[in-house]
């Protein structure tokens, strides 16, 4: 019965960020932005930060993106989990989400991957312009394909 509730609890809070998107557009007071795309597609997710302090917060934080449902919730769900986060405790975010990637299909993986990846480079970007104000926007590259892997090389398909 616990694991049911907990189940349900979970897709519950999934189905209400697939329906209402909490952080979506561009944050108009940030002081820093990271990208992460997919070359496959063309999908991409920007974060826009915020931060604070000498051991730097991320006082608020939003997202857009160019990319599916699930790139809009995964955006959704990592941003609420990110906002009142000092970097320290966002590395440990990104470090924990990247592994439970792991074992996910690299399809259902690249979209979530994507959205982790923009997090690290608005971070990072950050970072650079602590020392740099000009320094231009960082941009991480998924390494999960978002397309179903097989064995069969598509020019060795053969009609029967």
């Amino acid at each position: 019965m616990w694991a049911e509730g907990v189940c349900m609890n979970f897709d519950s809070v999934l189905l209400e960020h697939m329906m209402e998107p909490k952080n979506y557009g561009e944050l108009e007071s940030h002081n820093s932005e990271g990208i992460g795309k997919n070359p496959e597609n063309g999908e991409k997710v920007i974060v826009f930060l915020d931060v604070k302090g000498s051991d730097p917060t991320i006082e608020d934080i939003s997202f857009q993106a160019i990319g599916c449902m699930t790139t809009v919730t995964a955006g959704s769900i990592i941003t609420s989990e990110a906002k009142g986060l000092t970097f320290s405790r966002a590395q440990d975010l990104i470090a924990a989400t990247l592994g439970i990637l792991d074992d996910v299909p690299p399809e259902e993986a690249a979209c979530s991957e994507m959205v982790v990846l923009a997090l690290k480079a608005a971070m990072d970007t950050y970072m650079e312009r602590r020392k740099d104000f000009e320094f231009p926007v960082i941009s991480y590259k998924i390494e999960n394909s978002c397309y179903p892997q097989n064995n069969t090389p598509v020019g060795d398909l053969k009609d029967d």
